[in-house]
């Protein structure tokens, strides 16, 4: 059961009064250290944009960078973390003794908030985003208590490292891009290009998200502040093709500021040289030729523009018109592809990550959205769908596994890393994504990789059967049978007094008959099995069974001692009639003489009246 404040659920953080029983268990990662970033610790040459830190925001896509090496220098000293307080370390032992619990952690890192106690904070912070990377929320709480103790540098760190956990979080870009404009010096020049090159870093890994409205706007507005304003226009050419919610506000924004400005002022030289001429064409084309008074050489301007023929009021409003004709058709492409997408769009309720299961009404919401983008929609946005998904389907197998198929198709590498993220981060111990990972690199030939990736599954979640068993598969695919062989038969030891043992047994014995053509190695098997496990009838249906794999001419003993120690066990009666009818079948088929046949029907007779007596008598009370 799961309770939720309404303002945990807007910001996408968890409420202290959470009763976690999460669809899968958390991750269990080790704590990882702060980030290093190199150069920040002696500031650095500011000026320096060598060895920029860059990450691939899709899997499979070209890297986009984030951020400098060298970041600002204000001054920041290294800390030592000293003694933590007492109900910090009872806190966290607490988290540490139970980390599945997310109200262990939330009660943490709101007692860690309350006393502004920075090396208790980044512990917890630290270790917490190592089991739970894309709680946004917490990344700006974090960077937030950075900024207030007094370490800007540490709090774009700490928003760098949440970028690369979620690249499609729009509040954490927002966040991000507020905390440099807030801190950075804007009397270095280099400033400025600092954080246009975040806003292009956002728009590039976010402004496909359906919601990314105001991390657009705020582009526009901050370059509408610079004083750019063919900037503004090339900004506003981009979103005005992107299928966002708002889209149509963009579109009347886009109108307001080509009606505020004159178009040679917010149009690159060759665009507004290209409209003017189709203007000018028109009027020659509505008006006799004229002739015109000579300019002097090396005075005129480029072609459709000079200092004697400049643009007129009604010139100037006809290359507004054909600039705003030509947005309106991609704006209303713009506005089908936003049809398309609107219901899809309006079914998803909760697109951040939560330990809250989602109910089957989302689920379906999310796996209908991705068929319909799957086949209608390109490359790039199907990739965008899929990260949102894993986001809000985080702990979900299903999610994760689906979006590796489709990279398959485009990229190996890329499924590889969402492989990598999915079981590494999010669902360490769950075994279905862990298996299909190893068999992905089987199938791409790497043995060792997937050998290496059952047995940390085997130590992660130790006693499954399946997990075993696919390690045994994978040595005889390999070819190194006598790998298979002894995995079965550790199995086997040490799954005594278990039911496993029985079912280990068998897989043993047929690994033996079949694969290494040892009947004798696998009756031996199955015979000690028998003799700790009597009364399982299917340890003696599989000794028959090899029984009567042999030449029934040279094997007819052992065939009936198999049957005859299993009609002396202790099993059901049911069990008991089978072996009977089994044997009489044996005997009439391939019996030596008529005697034995005789002996076989009359206790076989004498099994079934006693069943039938048992029976009546149940009957009858």
């Amino acid at each position: 059961m799961f309770v939720f404040t309404e303002d945990a659920q807007k910001e996408g953080l968890a409420s202290p009064e959470v009763e976690v029983t999460p669809p899968a268990d958390p991750p269990t990662a080790p704590c990882p250290p702060p980030p290093e970033v190199k150069g920040q610790e002696d500031g650095g040459d500011k000026g320096d944009k060598s060895g920029q830190t860059s990450v691939s925001v899709l899997p499979g896509s070209e890297a986009v960078e984030l951020y400098p090496a060298a970041l600002e220098d204000y001054g920041e000293g290294e800390e030592s973390e000293g003694e933590l307080p007492a109900e910090f370390e009872r806190l966290w032992r607490a988290a540490q003794e139970t980390p599945q619990d997310f109200s262990s952690w939330t009660d943490l890192l709101q007692y860690t908030e309350q006393e502004g106690h920075m090396g208790a904070a980044r512990r917890a912070f630290w270790a917490f985003f190592a089991r739970y990377p894309l709680c946004y929320g917490y990344w700006k709480k974090f960077a937030d208590m950075e900024k207030r103790a007094g370490s800007p540098r540490r709090a774009q760190e700490v928003c760098l490292q949440g970028l690369q956990a979620i690249p499609l979080s729009l509040d954490l870009w927002i966040h991000y891009i507020s905390l440099l404009q807030e801190t950075l010096n804007m009397n270095l020049p280099e400033s400025t290009q600092r954080i246009r090159s975040a806003f292009e870093s956002a728009v590039s890994a976010a402004g496909l998200e359906f919601r990314s409205d105001r991390l657009w706007e705020m582009f526009v507005d901050w370059e509408r502040e610079q004083g750019e304003l063919r900037a503004v226009t090339a900004v506003f050419d981009r979103v005005l093709s992107m299928p966002t919610q708002l889209y149509s506000q963009h579109y009347q924004r886009f109108k307001e500021h080509v009606e505020s400005h004159s178009p040679r002022d917010i149009l690159s030289t060759e665009d507004f040289l290209k409209l003017r001429s189709e203007v000018m064409r028109g009027r020659a084309a509505a008006t006799p030729v004229m002739g015109r008074e000579e300019v002097p050489p090396g005075e005129d301007g480029p072609p459709g523009i000079s200092s004697a023929n400049q643009e007129t009021e009604e010139e100037e409003q006809k290359v507004r018109e054909l600039l705003l004709a030509s947005r309106q058709e991609v704006h209303q492409q713009t506005e089908v592809e936003v049809s398309k997408r609107w219901a899809f769009e309006e079914a998803i309720k909760r697109p951040y990550f939560h330990v809250k299961p989602l109910d089957r009404g989302q689920l379906r919401a999310w796996q209908n959205y991705l068929t319909w983008e799957t086949a209608n929609g390109d490359h790039r946005r199907v990739t965008v769908l899929h990260e949102r998904c894993v986001i809000a389907c985080a702990l979900y197998e299903e999610a994760w596994i689906r979006y590796t198929r489709y990279l398959e198709q485009h990229s190996m590498d890329g499924s590889r890393e969402v492989f990598r993220r999915a079981c590494e981060i999010h669902l360490p111990k769950k075994p279905n994504i862990h298996l299909q990972w190893a068999s992905f690199e089987e199938r791409q030939g790497n043995v060792e990789g997937a050998r290496r990736l059952l047995e940390r599954l085997e130590l992660a979640v130790p006693g499954l059967a399946v997990v075993r068993l696919r390690r045994a598969g994978l040595e005889r695919r390999s070819g190194f049978t006598d790998r298979a062989e002894s995995l079965l038969r550790e199995a086997v030891q040490q799954s005594q007094a278990t039911p496993l043992h029985a079912f280990y047994s068998i897989k043993l014995a047929r690994l033996l008959l079949r694969v290494q053509r040892n009947p004798g190695k696998a009756r031996r098997v199955l015979q000690d099995a028998i003799e700790s496990n009597p009364e399982n009838s299917k340890l003696h249906l599989n000794l028959l069974e090899l029984e009567c794999s042999a030449d029934l001419r040279q094997n007819e003993s052992n065939v009936l001692r198999c049957l005859a120690r299993a009609l002396a066990a202790p099993l059901p009666a049911s069990a008991r009639l089978l072996f009977s009818q089994r044997r009489l079948e044996f005997q009439e088929d391939f019996g030596h003489t008529v005697q034995s046949l005789l002996n076989a029907y009359d206790d076989h007779q004498a099994l079934l009246q006693e069943s039938n007596g048992k029976k009546r008598g149940a009957e009858n009370g």
